[in-house]
């Protein structure tokens, strides 16, 4: 294994983090899984037509949208579980873990407590309020207690005090903060920019597992199966959502090449 030189976290825990990540993603998909939410064939029509496609590329798009879809839990995963390896520069040791429920990470030791999300924009007010009300009844329990909603695609690189709108009015306290994920990267780690130097290395790590792995691609058999129906693509789509409608087992229609 190839050194990675990030003094937070060890070129073993680095390299077996992407790989259990990779490991949990996609990598197949059949016609079964492609039409488990049915496939409207009138929109991939207009997709087709408007975006002068083929239907086997508006079916390949299609197919890995529904496969990027499941992998973004993935990504959650790696941005959580990360933490439970990350050493602080001085102290040399980590604290932090992922509790089954409750909040996202926690480190028990220095009494912080964390929500992450992915986007700035992903909570309504509705669970906004939810969650710093939940946060409030943290700090109840003990004043020391820290509380964090940590984004990883912010605004702005920031560590601001998190202000929310309560029964009409703006409500915020000095222990719960709106983080960036670059600025909690420098609280847990001690090292300002942290989080920069692990997404420089990242791409290297992610060559070095897949080498491992030996994956290459993406397995899809939805164009197999639907030429199983008929040679005709876009009519297979088509008898696959309509097939039981009135005329429709006497179907003509153009295919989209």
């Amino acid at each position: 294994m190839r050194a990675y030189n990030l003094s937070f976290i060890s070129d073993d825990d680095l390299f077996y983090h992407v790989k259990k990540t990779i490991e949990k993603y996609r990598f197949k998909i059949n016609l079964k899984e492609f039409n488990k939410n049915l496939i409207d064939p009138i929109k991939l029509t207009f997709d087709a037509k408007i975006y002068g496609k083929s239907i086997e590329e508006i079916i390949e798009s299609e197919s890995i949208r529904q496969m990027d879809k499941s992998n973004s839990n993935n990504i959650g995963y790696f941005q959580q579980n990360i933490f439970k390896y990350i050493l602080h520069k001085e102290r040399k040791e980590t604290n932090w873990s992922v509790p089954k429920q409750g909040f996202d990470i926690v480190n028990e030791v220095d009494k912080i407590y964390v929500e992450m999300k992915n986007k700035h924009n992903t909570m309504n007010s509705s669970s906004s309020q939810k969650t710093f009300m939940r946060m409030q009844s943290k700090l109840l329990e003990d004043r020391e207690n820290r509380c964090y909603l940590v984004e990883v695609i912010a605004k702005n690189s920031q560590n601001i005090p998190w202000r929310v709108s309560l029964d009409g009015e703006t409500t915020s306290h000095e222990n719960i903060r709106r983080v960036s994920i670059d600025k909690f990267y420098e609280i847990v780690t001690g090292e300002k920019e942290a989080f920069k130097q692990l997404v420089e290395i990242l791409p290297t790590v992610m060559d070095d597992v897949l080498n491992e792995i030996e994956q290459s691609g993406i397995e899809n058999s939805v164009f197999e199966e639907l030429k199983e129906i008929d040679d005709n693509i876009l009519k297979s789509l088509y008898l696959l959502s309509f097939q039981r409608y009135e005329g429709f087992d006497n179907l003509t229609i153009k295919n989209i090449v």
